[in-house]
């Protein structure tokens, strides 16, 4: 029987598809491999947000097929949406699929015979129709199994290409993720993390559809269910009754995710995100005051075209003074199709470089500080695997404090309480209490 392996690059989005992908070669009785020279078949799930992200997939593509010359070579994902052409072209690649073929590939791949070309299915997005909930359970040996809820995105910020390689939103019905979840509790699954590529959006197109904080109420009424985290919500569909939900129930993660991407009106005006810096920070502030020990992460985009230097020092003295826990940060990259590709007046690469340095140092320091402020605290965690992290035993706290256990090795996939014991530049200490 053929072997599988499977690379992901890119969102937890991406990481939900390929546990999909995954789930439906095993239902083909594939058996998985983790090294991929013992693969015959190696799927590469990409991402297409960045420069940067294109050429890690092509990178990627290139090694295995130079590692596994003999192994099909299949490319899935946002960069197969945007260029399949681009991929097909590469050495060792046999079949490219789109993102609304995705679905396809277990069929494709135990029908089709060696053709020698490459062959690319790339249906259209489809446009009205929903967000199917596929079964999450093969997670590649990772604890945690991602729900995808929704998909697509209807907004138009300038520089995004995610709308036009993930299509329009679309939201699952309610009926089917309370089943999947079910399910994934009753096999063991200590926690499950609801994702989407605009997750704040869930239900809101469709009327009478059931938005997000209600299907978090159905959600926290499933018997046996151990947390619910929550993947990235955009300020603008941030409803304030998940805060509200959060700090009622145990069963959600304090761990909010609130993209921010600049702190000047002007930037968010040219960026084309619907809302003011105020906004971001009045939120902030209301779940620190309704939630004191949640970690608050957000992504920051430095170097967008026509950012001046008092812009940048807006962003950053807005960052510095809000409760947060760490920052994702990401110099701009221009994306063919998108407006911002078009605007004249693009910051200097090395005022880009410089201004990533200053909003990582910035990052360190709050994330320091915030896992700090826990020492001698006892905080809800769960086990993870090795295959999320290396090392000793990692667990991760319900707000987002990844920490060692040291010199106790622990089965992942168990809820557990651990007392902070130091917070270290480079790690956090822990131990697991009785």
């Amino acid at each position: 029987m053929p072997k599988f392996f499977i690379q992901t690059f890119g969102c937890r989005c991406n990481q939900a598809d390929s546990a999909a992908i995954r789930e439906g070669l095993r239902r083909r009785s594939m058996p998985e491999c983790r090294d991929p020279a013992e693969a015959d078949v190696i799927v590469v799930n990409t991402c297409t947000v960045t420069h940067q992200s294109d050429r890690q997939a092509r990178q990627a593509v290139r090694g295995l097929h130079r590692r596994n010359p003999s192994a099909s070579i299949v490319v899935a994902g946002c960069y197969a949406e945007r260029d399949p052409h681009a991929l097909a072209a590469l050495e060792g690649v046999e079949l490219v699929f789109g993102n609304a073929a995705r679905e396809q590939i277990p069929d494709i791949l135990n029908k089709r015979k060696p053709s020698g070309a490459p062959a690319i299915f790339r249906p259209p997005l489809d446009a009205g129709g929903e967000c199917p909930v596929l079964p999450m359970a093969q997670t590649g040996g990772k604890t945690r199994p991602l729900v995808k809820v929704q998909d697509g995105c209807d907004a138009r910020c300038s520089y995004c290409i995610v709308p036009k390689v993930r299509g329009p939103g679309r939201s699952a019905r309610p009926g089917d993720i309370l089943a999947e979840i079910r399910s994934l509790a009753d096999q063991g699954f200590q926690e499950i993390v609801l994702t989407g590529v605009h997750l704040g959006t869930y239900g809101r197109k469709q009327k009478g559809h059931v938005r997000l904080a209600g299907l978090l109420g159905r959600i926290a009424g499933i018997p046996g269910l151990g947390r619910i985290r929550l993947s990235s919500i955009e300020p603008m569909f941030f409803e304030r009754a998940l805060v509200r939900l959060a700090a009622d129930s145990e069963v959600f993660a304090h761990h909010f995710h609130i993209p921010l991407q600049s702190g000047s009106d002007r930037v968010l005006c040219r960026m084309r995100r619907p809302y003011r810096a105020s906004r971001f920070r009045d939120l902030v502030l209301f779940i620190h005051n309704e939630i004191p020990d949640a970690g608050i992460g957000t992504d920051v985009l430095v170097g967008f075209p026509g950012e001046t230097d008092e812009d940048f020092l807006e962003t950053c003295d807005l960052i510095e003074a809000l409760p947060l826990a760490y920052l994702h940060v990401f110099p701009f990259s221009p994306r063919e199709g998108t407006e911002a590709c078009s605007f004249p007046d693009r910051v200097p690469a090395e005022k880009v470089r410089e201004r990533r340095k200053r909003m990582l140092e910035i990052s360190r320091d709050k994330n320091l500080a915030f896992r700090r402020r826990f020492a001698d605290r006892i905080l809800p965690a769960i086990t993870l695997s090795s295959e999320e992290e290396q090392g000793s035993c990692i667990v991760l706290t319900g707000n987002y404090i990844h920490a060692t256990i040291p010199a106790h090795a622990v089965p992942p996939n168990r809820l557990v309480q651990v007392r902070i014991l130091e917070a270290k530049p480079d790690k956090t200490l822990a131990r697991i209490c009785p």
